[in-house]
């Protein structure tokens, strides 16, 4: 890392450098988190007034004004890059200082649009006298680029605002960068999921799994089964996610440049789906007689796959994403194998006593409603663990093996030629005492037994927040910046950011940034930032 005065000068020797900080301060240009691809930045630097800076469309630009993607965009980070100009967004007025532009131009014209598995989020950017030049493929790539520059301004000591001369080419080292939340075991409010969806742009995160219902509730409120949440969630008007939030969720997400993936697991995890839906969920047995309890949806019942048809439809319909997350995890065989009617389905099946191979036959279907709908299917990998013939479109999500044997689940799914999604090392529900930060910033992804052809197999990764001992209260402290460390472990290149001593200074930084956005991060150590309580 380069290390700049704000005189203009570079100093190799540590001790003159400790001097020169002590008389006039210092900036360390590289304090983008994630690190770009390729960055180089001069002591050169460039003085920005609020009353002197606009955001504009390149000529030869496919999109124009009037792209709400880049338009939104524009007025978000204004107050972004100028945290203390209360006098809002407007109109370009001259003042002292020599008006500074960014100029943003875009190949296609994506603006109306959603983000989508094969977006291009590269984008180049060009920092020198008077001007910002951002380039990009898509409206995607230039959000990225959009954020990379609101972190490349600074003040001093004074509060004028600062940005050195800079080029930047970058991309994703990976596609699909999630996260997840679990909306089931808490209701988490609209606004704490769309401030969510705001953070996870400032890392670059790009996907939003949204985990909605499980075992506890249903807050999801279906048009075609509306019982299943007026019955389902913990209220049935206070904790659901009506159309309209969904909407609003997914609109957020979209100006940010956020895929929403929604999950609707089954068929365990399913306990809150029977309080509206009779006869979806297995009876379970005590000897001859019905114990009033029920177990896992049961796969023996034509109704079964009607009913789940009708509810994907929907699904399908609310959420444009291609992708859709099916679950298929941790289902307790023990209801099944006390249930008359479904060892006898079973012996008619001549699936004999093996319990696997019934799951086996319910996803195949639950998977063959979802691709009849055009929808790539996300499950858990026990789908792979006992059914290895799943459709190879399939991709199968990586959550055993943790926290550290997780390599040889990607080297055995990825030898059956399956695309995976890595999300085992990155179960940050989980704290302990300390910067475990490191822990999930030295996570290599690649590193496993395999060809080249399967690494190609590893299309991203996921950092999970599962909901137990998460709500409102404590998500955000939880969430960031730990999660941010395995967004530049996503993003940039490992052979340049894997020194997490390096890492350290860059991240504290950028947890500083978090705050002054309203981000309420943890901190990462002793230490304190100079605009800790703004904003919170």
């Amino acid at each position: 890392m380069e290390v700049i005065c704000k005189r203009g000068k570079t100093f190799p020797n540590f001790y003159l450098l400790v001097l020169i900080i002590a008389q006039v301060g210092l900036h360390i240009v590289e304090g983008v988190w994630p690190l770009p691809q390729s960055f180089i930045s001069s002591p050169e630097q460039y003085r920005l007034n609020p009353q002197a800076l606009y955001f504009g469309y390149g000529r030869q630009s496919a999109a124009q004004p009037g792209c709400t993607v880049l338009d939104s965009a524009f007025k978000r980070y204004f107050s972004l890059v100028f945290p203390d100009f209360t006098s809002g967004y407007g109109a370009l007025r001259f003042s002292a200082d020599t008006p500074f532009s960014v100029v943003v131009s875009v190949d296609h014209d994506d603006c109306e649009g959603y983000p989508s598995e094969d977006s291009s989020e590269r984008y180049s950017l060009t920092v020198s006298a008077g001007h910002a030049s951002l380039n990009a493929e898509t409206v995607w790539g230039a959000l990225r680029g959009l954020e990379t520059f609101s972190q490349l301004v600074y003040q001093d000591d004074y509060g004028l605002y600062f940005v050195n001369k800079t080029e930047i080419e970058d991309f994703p080292r990976f596609q699909f960068r999630a996260i997840l939340l679990d909306t089931s075991r808490h209701y988490l409010p609209v606004q704490t999921i769309l401030k969510t969806l705001d953070a996870m742009a400032y890392s670059k995160f790009n996907v939003f799994h949204w985990h909605i219902v499980d075992d506890p509730s249903f807050p999801y409120q279906s048009r075609t089964f509306p019982d299943l949440s007026t019955k389902g969630a913990f209220h049935p008007m206070t904790h659901i996610y009506t159309q309209t939030d969904v909407k609003r969720v997914i609109s957020h997400g979209r100006l940010r440049g956020i895929r929403i993936l929604p999950e609707f697991d089954s068929p365990g995890h399913t306990k809150s789906w029977g309080k509206g839906q009779s006869d979806l969920l297995t009876p379970c047995y005590k000897g001859s007689t019905p114990s009033g309890t029920f177990g896992p949806i049961n796969p023996t019942l034509p109704s079964t796959y009607k009913f789940m048809a009708a509810l994907f439809k929907e699904v399908s319909s609310v959420f444009p994403d291609s992708y859709i997350h099916l679950g298929g995890d941790e289902v307790n065989f023990s209801c099944w194998k006390s249930n008359p009617d479904v060892l006898a389905f079973m012996e008619e099946m001549g699936f004999g006593g093996d319990f696997t191979k019934l799951e086996a036959f319910y996803m195949e279907n639950i998977v063959n409603i979802t691709s009849a709908l055009n929808k790539t299917s996300v499950v858990w990998q026990d789908v792979f663990d006992y059914h290895e013939q799943i459709p190879k479109d399939t991709v199968l999500h990586i959550w055993k093996g943790l926290p550290a044997k997780y390599q040889d689940e990607l080297s055995k799914i990825t030898k059956a030629g399956m695309r995976v999604l890595l999300a085992a090392p990155w179960y940050i529900n989980h704290i302990s005492y300390g910067q475990d930060w490191r822990n999930y910033y030295t996570v290599q992804p690649l590193n496993f037994s395999g060809t080249e052809e399967q690494k190609k197999l590893v299309i991203g990764g996921e950092v999970c927040m599962w909901g137990e001992y998460v709500d409102a209260t404590n998500l955000n402290p939880r969430l960031w910046p730990r999660a941010s460390a395995a967004a530049e472990r996503l993003w940039s290149d490992e052979k340049q950011t894997f020194n997490v001593n390096k890492a350290f200074p860059r991240l504290q930084e950028f947890r500083c940034k978090l705050l002054r956005r309203g981000i309420q991060a943890e901190p990462l150590f002793v230490g304190h930032c100079k605009h800790e309580y703004q904003g919170i």
